[in-house]
């Protein structure tokens, strides 16, 4: 029988003879593989250990896949301050220092053989209260293995494939076998999971369902079939998966999961809009806003998102990720009055928004309202804003997010404001605090996002002409170019753009306009210039992945090889102002 391990200390190479390792061996609950999980608690708390993995990651967001997909992207500049050197290096395709990235490597890596673990032992448990939670259970466990490889792929290209809890130093597996992998998870937890409609309490707020499992398996195929120039996806166990395969489920998503597009205010997906901010916000006071997430209320248009709490605590470092650090890293640079900045709360200023967003958008839609639903033109919006706060900040323009914004809202104890609603909205915080205040989802998988993957699979326009609809935009004739707008468009900011436009073969292009871009370096006008070797020769050398950790190839031996560009020459050493 082997030990039961729920902690991987690092995450790639099994030399023991090391002072970091592959796995934690030690046996925390004396439990073992022939005895655990034996009741449906043991087994919740198995399930329960793999998710928590979103939360450890979400401790250190700025190593994350969701937040180098921001930056990176042609949307969005690095920012932060001029310390902040880990915002611009990944912004531009560099690396900061040797391991950059060890920390999400190893917090995916332990996800992964937590998911191993509960896909060896889930069978165990003899207290389920039916075979469907049985099934349900296990597929969410599958649906998770392949969500982290889906990350850990993206992000570094090839990586080793670690399937089961044995110990063993792997090389990286190829983008076919990896893939291939990813999507047969995703088909075995399709077929397990019941197929019982969303938010109708079978399935508990922030765990996925069968009709996630369908929406990942179609943003799985549409990056590797994309990015790789392929038709179909053979599998390890057999067989194939076909675009026809893959739109069947997506139709099976749209059509029969239960979820739909909010259709009352584009804006009520957003927290701003939450009761305590609406109607002291010029942008939406007086317009019957109401956000969907109200008091513990349910996002109809959420699939999978990232659930966050008020037990975050600088006492235990292990609960920071149960604060949504998101919201920190991408709040208004601080160092100012929250009434300069309200409705949208203070942190570290990490991703600018680029303003060939702003003009490309304004050229191609003029109309849409999601630009500035999305979008905060600082001058207009914000007269009092000060530009720069603590005055040593980089890349800012006059553009800032409002999706990933934290929000602030006025005191009910008198003058002043709160740095977080949250801390007015939901009883039970001890002291209003900007950095761990901060607890609404961050949406991971969002309907609207699947009603497009339909289109785009099918090539036809009924999936985004209902989510253009919804903002009272007129329909529009398929074409790969208008998919790509409303694509655009639509999810700005989620975490999306950046596998969309390399899986598109665009990313050169893109990311050229962000050069010369009008931007700010500690308060004085600058304009985004050349860095290092730029963002396109940066693009052109890595085709978009990122760096092993230095100290995953030391741990392997040699086993693992770095991803071509990574040289002294892909080394970030600080901003430099480039002037006008």
């Amino acid at each position: 029988m082997k030990k039961l391990t729920y902690a991987i200390i690092a995450a790639a190479a099994l030399s023991f003879s090391s002072c970091e390792k592959f796995l934690d061996t030690e046996n925390y609950t004396k439990a073992n593989t022939g005895n655990y999980p034996a009741s449906l608690r043991d087994a919740q708390q198995v399930l329960t250990g793999i998710y928590n993995n979103l939360s450890i990651a979400t401790a250190n967001p700025q190593f994350s896949f969701f937040y180098i997909s921001e930056l990176a992207s042609d949307d969005r500049l690095g920012g932060g301050g001029d310390n902040d050197f880990v915002m611009q290096a990944e912004d531009l395709l560099m690396n900061y220092n040797q391991s950059m990235l060890a920390q999400f490597w190893a917090d995916r890596y332990q996800g992964i053989f937590r998911a191993n673990s509960a896909i060896a032992t889930l069978d165990n448990c003899k207290g389920y209260e039916s075979e469907d939670q049985k099934k349900q259970m296990k597929g969410e466990a599958y649906f998770l293995r392949a969500l982290y490889y889906y990350e850990l792929a993206s992000l570094f290209g090839n990586v080793p494939l670690v399937i089961k809890t044995d110990p063993v130093n792997l090389p990286k597996a190829s983008a076919d076998e990896e893939w291939g992998q990813i999507m047969q998870d995703l088909k075995t937890a399709i077929e397990l999971m019941p197929a019982k409609p969303a938010k109708s309490g079978w399935v508990g707020e922030g765990h996925a369902d069968k009709w996630c499992a369908e929406a990942l398996m179609a943003r799985a195929f549409l990056f590797y079939t994309g990015y790789y120039q392929k038709e179909s996806v053979t599998l390890p166990e057999g067989g194939t998966i076909s675009r026809a395969d893959v739109i069947a489920w997506i139709d099976d998503c749209v059509n029969n999961s239960g979820y739909r597009l909010v259709t009352s205010d584009y804006r009520n997906l957003w927290a701003y809009t939450n009761r305590l901010t609406v109607n002291d916000y010029t942008y939406t006071k007086g317009q019957n806003l109401k956000w969907v997430e109200d008091d513990n209320g349910i996002n109809p248009e959420s699939m999978f998102a990232i659930k966050f709490n008020r037990f975050a605590s600088w006492d235990e470092t292990s609960t920071i990720g149960y604060a949504n650090q998101y919201a920190l890293h991408f709040g208004i640079r601080g160092g100012q009055d929250l009434d300069n900045s309200f409705p949208f709360g203070q942190g570290w200023g990490a991703g600018p928004v680029a303003p060939n967003l702003w003009d490309d958008w304004s050229a191609a839609e003029p109309t849409d309202p999601r630009r500035r639903a999305s979008i905060c033109v600082i001058p207009e919006e914000l007269p009092k804003y000060k530009k720069g706060g603590w005055s040593d900040f980089v890349q800012e323009t006059d553009y800032y997010a409002k999706k990933t914004a934290p929000i602030s809202c006025k005191s009910s104890a008198g003058a002043g404001y709160r740095s977080t609603f949250e801390y007015e909205m939901y009883p039970g915080f001890t002291e209003d605090n900007y950095q761990l205040g901060n607890i609404h989802d961050l949406v991971l998988i969002r309907f609207a996002d699947v009603l497009l993957m339909q289109s785009e699979l099918k090539k036809d326009a009924a999936g985004m002409n209902r989510v253009r609809a919804r903002v009272g935009l007129g329909p529009v004739a398929y074409s790969d170019e208008a998919l790509r707008r409303e694509r655009r468009w639509e999810l700005c900011f989620e975490g999306i753009r950046w596998n969309d436009i390399r899986r598109w073969r665009i990313a050169e292009q893109a990311l050229a306009k962000q050069i010369n871009q009008p931007t700010y370096h500690a308060a004085k006008p600058d304009k985004n210039g050349q860095q290092g070797p730029g963002y396109v020769e940066r693009y052109k050398t890595t085709g978009g992945f990122f760096k092993i950790p230095e100290s995953q190839i030391a741990l392997s031996n040699g086993v693992l090889e770095q991803n071509p560009g990574w040289d002294a020459s892909a080394n970030y050493t600080g901003w430099k102002e480039t002037g006008r």
